[in-house]
C-alpha cells in the first residue's frame, strides 16, 4: 500500500516538475542594433561617389 502511494507521489512530482521547467516564458529579445546612422553615412558616400564618376565620365 505504501509503495502505491510512493509511486503516485513520485509520478505527481515528475509531472509538476516538468510542467514548471517547460512553462518558462520565451527569452528576452536581443537589443536593437543602431544601423541608422551608419546607413545614412554609407548612402551619402555612395551618392557622392556616383556624382563624381558621372562628372568625370562627362568630362572625357
Amino acid at each position: 500500500m505504501a509503495n502505491k502511494y510512493f509511486k503516485a507521489i513520485l509520478l505527481f512530482a515528475f509531472i509538476i516538475g516538468t510542467d514548471i521547467v517547460v512553462a518558462q516564458g520565451p527569452p528576452p529579445p536581443p537589443p536593437g542594433l543602431p544601423i541608422d546612422g551608419g546607413l545614412i553615412g554609407l548612402l551619402a558616400v555612395g551618392v557622392g561617389y556616383a556624382v563624381k564618376k558621372i562628372y568625370d565620365h562627362s568630362k572625357s
